[in-house]
């Protein structure tokens, strides 16, 4: 072609040797399983590249035809342009191929990359080729004479893969253009140099026990800086270097399995796993990178609680006070976290009624307390039958329970130093106010509730009676009347009898005593206020002139009833009368009344009632 890049001759060359090569040892060995041609391919083609490489007579021909020229044959090139000149007619341009060079390559002597040729070089030495562009004079370098460029320093296809340069061929003389700037590429050819490498590494993942073969776990990925689409130095196959039989890699897309069904975590919970990514398909020389996936086993709820022990013994004094523990019980699960919650119930038991069972949180422990008060002296043991059940329960395992446990508490009540009991919370006396000094008013008893039964001695607390009105029998707890007493006075005493026991004098109790004094006839009635009448001297007969009322301070049951009387100087006085007044009963009143109007006389009233 002519004034353009022609990119097809040097590249084509290596693979037609390539492919010769392949097909040679095909035809001479048979036919051969694909996945060992594979690796044939993958191993001699970069080596056969990087022989065509070194040859160093090979170049560029000119126009259409792409040619190898012999180097250094001068009486050649001027016989091939010469026919050329016959066959074409006169065309300019670049006659070249499209040119690599191998990555990594060092040697005693630069690398010849290719070789520039116009079809205007008659091979006198009028042409004289420059080179510019990307690493022009630095990194390539070209032969101004014979248009032969070299790679002067080692390449990386990783930090620069393709480098763009201008040819154009000037005059040497007068370095006029013989030809405008052409424009090619030099590609960096890859050669398997990175291995792969786990950049998220190690990882860390997490799958559930008791999974099925093929459970999901994780995935894993590696990168490789070589070339992904020339070869295979960047194609990855996976693979497991530890961690089998438990788990699986699919090799192409690093998808991490479990290879192993019902992995208990109880057994095991930790696997340490080591997955190697290898290029070149994972064929024999490829280069290759690990890493580590730590797997961790989540727990399911596939254990029972169970109890350390089948039997448990407790003993609590009788006076143990309400709610308090009296002991542990533990039923242990080797599950985790909110699988191995378990709640405590009492299930059977003679005594479900005084005995209560809760979870402590913390410690999953079930606590026993005491409802109702105990007495060592009524029932002296208890038997219960308490059950542990798991709070939260996974369907998948509900085959392989039941998911609770149950044991037996035996509880031993023991007597307590118990103060005295008194027959009755509260006493209620009554006496009457004339009652004699010293006389029995009352009694009140007490007891030992314990096996020992210490005797009990009585007294009053005297900050209830401040005045002494009365006295107790230290032994038999009768009350006598120490002082006289008056229901007008006061009509209640409340005392407060104290019970100690002979033996422990700090076991004590008390009892509120309420004394009632009952009335007597002991007080004469009294007029309610002191009268004095006045009556008009035209008083007529009949006429009410005063109404007088009486008062008593006792108090009889049927009420007060009272009689009635004129002085007995005056009980024949013809001029007054008296009468109950019956539109009142209490007070009781009565009525004087004047039958002659003409006489005035001052009257004296003698009340009385009858006995």
């Amino acid at each position: 072609m002519t004034g353009k890049l022609n990119g097809s001759c040097f590249y084509n060359l290596s693979y037609f040797y390539v492919d010769c090569a392949v097909n040679t040892w095909r035809s001479s060995c048979g036919t051969m399983p694909e996945r060992l041609t594979e690796m044939l391919m993958d191993t001699w083609t970069p080596l056969i590249i990087l022989w065509i490489t070194l040859l160093p007579s090979i170049y560029m021909a000119p126009m259409n035809q792409s040619q190898i020229l012999p180097s250094g044959s001068s009486t050649e090139l001027k016989r091939l342009t010469e026919e050329q000149r016959v066959l074409n007619r006169s065309k300019r341009g670049w006659v070249w191929n499209q040119m690599f060079v191998l990555e990594e390559f060092s040697g005693p002597e630069p690398i010849l990359v290719g070789r520039l040729h116009t079809d205007l070089d008659p091979g006198s030495s009028k042409i004289k080729y420059i080179l510019s562009g990307d690493g022009a004079g630095t990194i390539f370098v070209i032969n101004d004479k014979t248009g032969d460029i070299h790679a002067m320093k080692r390449l990386d296809r990783e930090e620069k893969a393709e480098y763009t340069l201008t040819a154009q061929a000037v005059d040497r003389d007068t370095n006029k253009p013989l030809e405008p700037p052409s424009e090619f590429i030099i590609k960096v050819q890859d050669i398997n140099d990175n291995a792969p490498e786990f950049v998220d590494g190690p990882y860390h993942a997490t799958v559930p026990e008791m999974s099925v073969v093929g459970t999901f776990v994780t995935k894993v990925t590696a990168t490789d800086a070589d070339d992904p689409v020339y070869g295979n130095s960047a194609k990855l196959v996976y693979s497991i270097l530890e961690g089998q039989p438990y788990f699986s890699i699919e090799p192409h897309t690093a998808i991490i399995k479990t290879a192993l069904p019902n992995m208990d975590r109880e057994a095991k919970e930790e696997y340490f796993v080591v997955i190697q990514a290898k290029d070149m398909g994972g064929h024999m020389g490829g280069l290759s990178g690990t890493t580590t996936v730590t797997i961790t086993l989540t727990d399911v709820n596939d254990n029972p609680p169970k109890f350390a022990q089948s039997l448990y013994h407790f003993s609590v004094m009788e006076d143990v006070a309400l709610g308090e523990p009296i002991g542990r019980v533990k039923a242990n699960d080797l599950d985790i976290g909110e699988n191995a919650k378990s709640s405590y119930d009492i299930i059977e038991g003679d005594g479900m009624d005084i005995f209560e069972i809760t979870t402590d949180v913390q410690t999953q422990d079930g606590i026993i307390r005491v409802r109702k008060p105990l007495d060592f002296e009524t029932k002296k043991s208890y038997t219960l039958k308490v059950e542990a059940a798991n709070v939260h329960i996974d369907p998948r395992f509900i085959s392989g329970g039941p998911f609770k446990d149950t044991a037996t508490v035996k509880i031993v009540v023991e007597d307590a130093d118990e103060p005295p009991v008194f027959s009755s919370p509260t006493y209620l006396l009554e006496v009457h106010e004339n009652a004699a000094i010293n006389s029995v008013i009352g009694q009140v008893t007490a007891h030992d509730p314990d096996v020992s039964s210490s005797p009990i001695r009585f007294s009053i607390d005297r900050h209830t009676d401040l005045e002494r009105q009365f006295n107790i029998n230290a032994e038999d707890g009768k009350i006598t009347l120490a002082t006289p007493l008056d229901r007008e006075t006061n009509m209640w005493h409340n005392i407060t009898i104290v019970a100690t026991e002979t033996r422990n004098h700090s076991q004590v109790s008390r009892v509120p005593v309420a004394i009632k004094v009952l009335d007597v006839n002991d007080n004469a009635p009294e007029f309610a206020s002191e009268h004095e009448a006045f009556l008009c001297e035209n008083g007529k007969p009949g006429q009410v002139i005063q109404i007088v009322s009486a008062i008593d301070k006792d108090d009889p049951k049927n009420g007060h009833y009272f009689l009635y009387s004129l002085l007995p100087e005056m009980v024949n006085n013809p001029n007054f009368t008296i009468k109950k007044n019956e539109g009142c009963r209490a007070p009781d009143s009565l009525s004087l009344l004047r039958p002659k109007p003409d006489v005035i006389h001052q009257v004296f009233i003698q009340l009385d009632r009858p006995t």
